[in-house]
């Protein structure tokens, strides 16, 4: 129950917000797309960074956290491959950003002193982190003294005790962040912009341009009409080399798959086990037990209001009488059979506050429950109040602070035992209730709204494959696989009337591919495999049975030009356009005198445009257009261009005028603007140019 345990609340709000961030907030947008050649023969290091290295062991532990802190913050019981994924890759990034960032500040000596770490927990000026960790859910307010009361509570704590343990290394992690921004902060402080800069903005956004244009457009000329040769991928390619820097090794494979879902019949077959059950979940009187023994998913009956139900059965359940079973019927991959347990009208809310008691402090559950009912017995009486007792008896120092408070809380936020005594009682009732968390005291304080709540028991079965179905596709995919070498793979799917699928350009941290889920295996058997290998084994993929190939492998770093030549196949027949298209813009210049004599001559026409700036380069009725715009601002007025080869085709352009905007009366706003930009572009490239300096390697394509 989170919100009666308060360090367990807190300490869950705490690690759950370094979820979703690398360990500096700073260089969140630009998380690391991890690459790297890989190490040879040390199965122990998941990566480095420089010297530094990053171990299994550690970057295991670090994943479970993540994974621990991420179910407690959605709470998700189940964490699905894309979502496993996505914390092994944040997890990756804040151990590389750890390293790098403690690399510099420790060669600046940079540091945090213990009064500075005090005023980032209980300053005026808390840290954002403690602020977000410490705000009420309820309220959305954050209170400065619930932070002193959790330190306080933390330090009756032993050493080992976990709670103690997570609060250790938000502080830690508090530190170094303020570390990383005092880095940062001696960075950014070097950069200036000066006048002239703050000038060349304000003409970029403001000064007009007007001019004339013709055009030739790549689409003139029929793809059939031009023969590209090697040395016009050559060409293209030494111009480019650049774009084509790998930031980490990917793969491509061709793969078929063998479907292994389940069939016609094993639906049947779950659908009779589930009318089997039919005639006993119609007279049982113990639902809930009924729920346990017989359903797949040991869900506990709770009151849901409408909207909250499984959307097949929502609007059905409300309009019936308790005793109604709906179903069998298939919802999220399992069939089910939905039973209408009880229906009431219930507050929307409550606000409550308790006295939690231990049952190990009090010495047995029987004195726990003796020692509470005293209490009840002292507040109905008069000689003692609820907000004197709660400081004093309730292990939940937290609201025990507050007088024993727990706000205001809907259904659902509580365990099953405690939300039905909060909800099915009254205004002023004072409770005894149990839970796994102990023995409570409950006083209602009030009850808001009133609307119609349902309880229904629901048993399901999973809808899989039967041992025969599976057999079945197994089979067929075993003969494919052993029918092939390295070279018929496509000559023998075509034979097996079986279609060919690509992944193409996989990453070795990949957790699924197009069509396949939970595919970790078959790509971490990619990347430990040569170009053309044949899969070793039949590999499972969800549903799927699936043979694969290697086709292509591309290292980290600028790829050689036959590992793009396909890729750049578009761009190579625009270039060669382009050139045919500057002669056939020559040409007709020659003798010429006007852009509209030009225009005439190629077989086109001549287009006006109007208040044109520089920082906005898009022509009207078409696309940005940055060569042909940058063209003209640097042209004289009335000056035909020389054939720009822009996006769209090749340009010759004439301008008429330009107007000039007022002159600059703000320019210290104007620099504000330019500095601004610069900075977040600066953080960025920063850590870019650390991590290559620090020659990050990523060894998690074979080990995870």
């Amino acid at each position: 129950m989170a919100i009666m345990g308060y360090l367990r609340d807190r300490m869950g709000k705490i690690v759950a917000g370094v979820i979703g961030l690398s360990l500096f907030a700073f260089i969140a947008t630009e998380a690391i797309k991890s690459g790297g050649s890989f190490f040879k023969g040390d199965n122990n290091i998941v990566g480095s960074v420089g010297d530094e290295k990053i171990p299994l062991d550690e970057f295991n532990a670090g994943v479970e956290q993540n994974t621990t802190q991420f179910k407690q913050q959605s709470g998700q019981g189940r964490i699905t491959p894309q979502i496993t994924s996505y914390i092994q890759e944040n997890t990756w990034n804040q151990f590389v950003s750890k390293a790098i960032f403690k690399k510099e500040v420790d060669k600046l000596g940079l540091a945090v002193e213990g009064d500075e770490t005090q005023s980032m927990l209980t300053g005026s000026n808390p840290s954002p982190r403690v602020v977000q960790a410490f705000t009420d859910p309820q309220t959305g307010k954050f209170d400065p003294s619930s932070v002193a009361n959790a330190i306080n509570g933390i330090k009756g704590l032993r050493d080992d005790d976990p709670q103690k343990i997570r609060w250790k290394q938000f502080v830690i992690d508090l530190i170094d962040a303020k570390k990383a921004e005092k880095y940062m902060s001696l960075v950014t402080n070097g950069l200036y912009v000066n006048s002239l800069e703050a000038k060349d903005n304000y003409e970029a956004k403001n000064k007009l341009a007007n001019f004339k244009y013709a055009l030739l457009e790549y689409a003139s000329v029929p793809d059939s009409k031009v023969n590209l040769t090697d040395a016009d991928y050559s060409s293209y390619y030494d111009e480019h080399k650049s774009e084509f820097k790998n930031q980490q090794e990917l793969r491509s494979i061709n793969y078929v798959s063998f479907n292994a879902a389940p069939s016609a019949a094993d639906s049947a077959v779950i659908k009779q086990q589930l009318n089997k059950l039919l005639p006993e979940f119609i007279s049982t009187k113990d639902d809930s037990l009924f729920v346990q023994i017989n359903s797949e998913t040991k869900a506990p009956l709770l009151y849901q209001h409408k909207g909250e139900l499984d959307p097949k059965i929502d609007s059905i359940m409300f309009k019936q009488s308790p005793g109604f079973i709906y179903g069998p019927y298939l919802s999220n991959g399992s069939y089910k059979l939905a039973k209408l347990v009880d229906e009431r009208m219930s507050p929307d809310s409550v606000k409550a506050r308790h006295i939690l008691i231990s049952p190990t402090e009090a010495g047995s559950m029987e004195k726990a429950l003796a020692r509470a009912d005293s209490l009840k017995k002292l507040i109905e009486s008069g000689k003692g109040s609820f907000a004197s007792l709660a400081p004093i008896f309730s292990i939940d120092k937290a609201s025990g602070a507050k007088g024993g408070e727990l706000g205001t809380f809907g259904r659902n936020a509580m365990v099953p035992a405690f939300e039905n005594a909060a909800f099915n009682g009254k205004k002023g009732d004072l409770k005894i209730v149990t839970s796994q968390f102990g023995v409570h005291l409950l006083e209602i304080e009030d009850q808001k709204g009133s609307s119609k709540v349902v309880k229904v028991a629901t048993v399901d079965k999973a809808l899989s494959a039967s041992s025969n179905t599976q057999s079945a596709a197994y089979s067929k995919a075993q003969a494919f696989l052993i029918s092939l070498t390295k070279d018929n793979f496509d000559a023998e799917a075509k034979k097996a009337g079986l279609s060919v699928q690509k992944a193409e350009d996989i990453q070795g941290t990949a957790a699924s591919l197009p069509g396949l889920i939970d595919a970790r295996d078959l790509v971490r058997w990619v990347f430990k495999s040569d170009k053309n290998d044949i899969s070793d084994q039949v590999f499972t993929v969800g549903d799927q049975y699936v043979v694969a190939r290697v086709t292509a492998i591309k290292p980290k770093g600028i790829l050689p030009l036959d590992l793009v030549k396909e890729k750049i196949k578009p761009a190579v027949l625009m270039a060669v356009k382009g050139k045919m298209l500057t002669e056939k813009f020559k040409a007709a210049s020659a003798g010429a005198t006007s852009i509209e004599q030009i225009a005439q001559r190629a077989g086109t026409k001549v287009v006006p445009v109007q208040n044109i700036v520089f920082a906005n380069p898009v022509i009207p009725g078409s696309s940005a257009e940055y060569k042909a715009i940058g063209t003209v601002f640097g042209l004289p007025l009335n000056k035909i261009s020389k054939p720009i080869e822009g996006q769209q085709g090749v340009y010759v352009l004439v301008v008429n005028n330009f107007i000039t905007p007022a002159p600059l009366t703000n320019a210290l706003r104007e620099k504000e603007q330019v500095a601004n930009a610069l900075l977040q572009r600066a953080e960025g490239q920063l850590f870019e140019a650390l991590k290559d300096k620090d020659n990050v390697k990523d060894n998690r394509a074979k080990l995870l």
